[in-house]
């Protein structure tokens, strides 16, 4: 296997597991919104809100993503011949995006469906269970910083 291919997978594993973790997590949100709406059609847009919070993690594992493929040439340039430590460099700098994506998309998902259960009895508390959710998010927001800083220090020479 050569460098090119083990950061492309890196790529492809920023982009499809934090892509993952967001898919699950807004599903579990709009299962619990889907009920609540069932009742109460109005608390559409507050769940809506809840619901998109989730999708977050695959938007920085896409732009992790992108990035590795902007380095290697796969976007505009030419694709660089890596040689396979390089490679791994890219593969390791994806990793805590690809893996706390996951992990925090999830559960940012449930944190956010609890959410809509708050909602549902208090909708007046919105902001309260926005900031709960919110609290999952920083991690990956910390992941995708170590991922860019991590990408940004590879040197392609």
């Amino acid at each position: 296997m050569t460098g090119t291919e083990i950061a492309l997978i890196g790529a492809a594993l920023a982009v499809g597991l934090a892509g993952i973790g967001s898919a699950i997590g807004v599903g579990i949100v709009g299962q619990s919104a889907a009920g609540l709406v069932t009742e109460d059609p109005d608390k559409f847009g507050q769940t809506l809100l809840l619901q998109a919070l989730p999708g977050t993690q695959g938007i920085y594992g896409l732009l992790a993503g992108f990035i590795i493929m902007q380095n290697i040439g796969v976007i505009g340039d030419e694709l660089m011949v890596l040689s396979v430590p390089q490679g791994y460099a890219f593969l390791m700098a994806a990793i805590p995006i690809a893996i706390v994506g996951l992990v925090s998309g999830i559960y940012q998902g449930r944190v956010s469906a609890s959410a809509v259960g708050l909602v549902a009895k208090r909708p007046e508390e919105l902001g309260k269970g926005i900031v709960y959710a919110v609290m999952v998010e920083t991690y990956a927001v910390l992941a995708l910083l170590a991922t860019i800083m991590l990408l940004f220090g590879i040197p392609l020479e």
